[in-house]
């Protein structure tokens, strides 16, 4: 993995992954074989009775034997219809359940990613992931997948039926076709990397676009338009060149392809019409051979046609399936902290080889106490936010809880110890109730009533439908403060032992914000909570006041001891209440 996108499995991964899907719906896949398989035989009937004809009317042997032959084309045209569709309907069917596993494989493996990776590698390249990549592949396994599988076989039952009339007609076939192997290895050695680079390139977009648009008051406060409008030029052009390449292969396969259509079927005319000549081979059988290679050409346009869709897919594939080889963290048994005390001892953190931002920070945060974190924009306070929620690792000293490192528990057991919550939360589609029990699956409605009314969201008792009201742009469209509010009482119900509260009632009114972290602190008494106070009234509440400066930790005590010290502290009270 680089440090702007998250890994691309290999061919071996790929297939390896190909195969585990194919084994997990394995008998659908073997009826879709054998239907596919029976309906490409019946095929071949009709250019073999149409051979019969011609040469039972050359013969002259009258109108019945025709009839028959007629009849029998008509039921073997009907048979491969009905043979066909069948196979079709359990192909796209093994293609939707096949489906629905790629999703919900990617989905748990999203969730599985440490928010560092994610951060890391932004979150365009993941959203391109798991929607559009996602979607070719889809549409490869319900409509491309079945469609080329088909082809390939009634290519291979054709081929073989010309070999079976005369080996010299086969021969000559096979022959005629080597333009198209050309052709077609010459695009594929090329196709991947070009296909590959083009999804890589739309990932960028979408992240440059994502970035745009979520900081676009920012943009808009430092005068940043042009440099965020050159920066999306830069990005589209890579996304066009890459496109124009792609482009550029399929200018050059499909014409060479279309070419050596007409090469099979002419030789074999020409040969069978020397072997006719000679008594050495029926007209009907000439005939016959002409129209198994002419009927070759659709289903060989169709594999043709739809290699591009396969190569489009087997990138995308490549990308989905490379989320299960990006760090998940520590491997093997997670420690079990000894009590929930958190230490931090020495720490320095730099972001990605960058300057230092933290310089030796030594902290105790005791069980049950509130500790707020102030300072001036730019100290390093959701730095160390990050650190004390197993976000990132320091690179020097260490952070603990219950003597064990933050950042060595697994996702599940960290969240049962710590939660980060900052002001950017999500409103999930669904209900009231469907948003809450996320943190608490069990939880009743009496307890989500109770969570609700702990972080004064009080707005819930007047929708029409209450807990059950559908949220989003077919319901109720919660605000930014009522989305901060739905997060903060996922917050309660999961109950944290320690609560890192980054800016997370930013978006409510002052007031509605101090009784809020009040309510959770009542709420929460006996748990840490650690506030990263840019408000300080909520430093006022606290226990104890840690005070930054440029990454060091400068001031540590009460409220009142601080005030009393007339340090910085001081001298940011004195200037919030002037």
């Amino acid at each position: 993995m680089t440090a702007a996108h998250l890994p691309v499995a290999g061919k071996p991964e790929v297939r390896r992954a190909a195969i585990r899907l194919i084994r997990a719906d394995g008998r659908a896949f073997a009826a879709v074989i054998a239907l596919n398989a029976l309906a490409a035989g019946v095929g071949l009937a009709g250019p073999w009775l149409l051979g019969r004809i011609i040469d039972d009317v050359q013969a002259g042997r009258g109108t019945a034997p025709v009839d028959r032959l007629a009849l029998a084309i008509l039921v073997s045209s009907l048979a491969q219809l009905l043979l066909a569709r069948y196979a079709r309907y359990i192909g796209h069917r093994f293609g939707e359940r096949t489906l629905a596993r790629v999703r919900e494989q990617f989905v748990d493996r999203a969730l599985a990613l440490p928010a560092s990776v994610v951060e890391r590698a932004g979150t365009g390249d993941l959203t391109a992931r798991g929607t559009a990549d996602v979607a070719t592949v889809g549409t490869t396994l319900r409509d491309v997948g079945p469609t080329v599988f088909i082809a390939m076989l009634q290519c291979l039952f054709l081929l073989g039926a010309v070999f079976v009339l005369n080996p010299l007609l086969g021969g000559c076939a096979v022959f005629g076709l080597v333009g198209v192997w050309f052709a077609l290895r010459w695009y594929l050695r090329r196709a991947r990397d070009a296909y590959l680079a083009e999804g890589a390139a739309n990932s960028a977009v979408a992240e440059i676009l994502a970035a745009t648009v979520e900081g676009a008051r920012t943009i808009e406060a430092f005068g940043l338009q042009r440099r965020r409008v050159v920066a999306s030029r830069v990005a589209l052009e890579e996304a066009c060149r890459t496109r124009t390449r792609t482009l550029d292969l399929r200018s050059v396969f499909f014409p060479a392809v279309e070419i050596s259509y007409v090469i099979p079927v002419a030789g074999v005319l020409l040969v069978g019409g020397v072997l006719h000549t000679h008594d050495m081979m029926s007209l009907g059988a000439v005939v016959t051979a002409a129209l198994y290679l002419r009927q070759l050409a659709d289903p060989l346009d169709t594999v043709l046609m739809w290699v591009e869709q396969l190569q489009s897919s087997s990138a995308s594939f490549a990308r989905v399936e490379g989320l299960g080889d990006a760090p998940r963290g520590v491997s093997g048994p997670a420690p079990v902290p000894d009590g929930d005390r958190i230490d931090v001892d020495g720490v320095r953190y730099a972001y990605d080889g960058g300057a230092e931002v933290l310089h030796g920070i030594d902290l105790t945060v005791r069980p049950g106490e509130r500790l707020a974190v102030v300072g001036p924009s730019g100290a390093g306070k959701s730095t160390l936010s990050r650190l004390l929620a197993g976000i990132d690792a320091p690179r020097t000293g260490s952070v603990t809880v219950g003597r064990v490192p933050i950042a060595d528990l697994d996702p599940e057991q960290l969240r049962r110890q710590v939660v980060l919550v900052t002001q950017e939360h999500h409103v999930f589609l669904g209900t009231v109730r469907d948003n809450l029990l996320i943190a608490a699956p069990t939880a009743g409605d009496a307890e989500l009533r109770a969570a609700l009314a702990a972080v004064g969201a009080d707005w819930t008792d007047e929708l029409p439908a209450g807990l059950d009201t559908e949220l989003g742009a077919t319901g109720h469209q919660p605000d930014g403060s009522q989305a901060q509010q739905l997060a903060l009482a996922r917050v309660v119900l999961a109950d944290p032992h320690t609560l890192i509260l980054d800016e997370a009632t930013a978006l409510l009114d002052p007031r509605t914000a101090r009784h809020t972290e009040r309510a959770l602190a009542t709420v929460l008494q006996g748990r840490t909570v650690i506030a990263i106070a840019h408000r300080l009234h909520t430093a006022h509440d606290a226990d104890r006041v840690a005070v930054m400066e440029a990454g060091h930790l400068t001031e540590l005590g009460t409220h009142d001891d601080l005030v009393a010290a007339g340090g910085a502290y001081a001298a940011l009270w004195a200037t919030w209440h002037s």
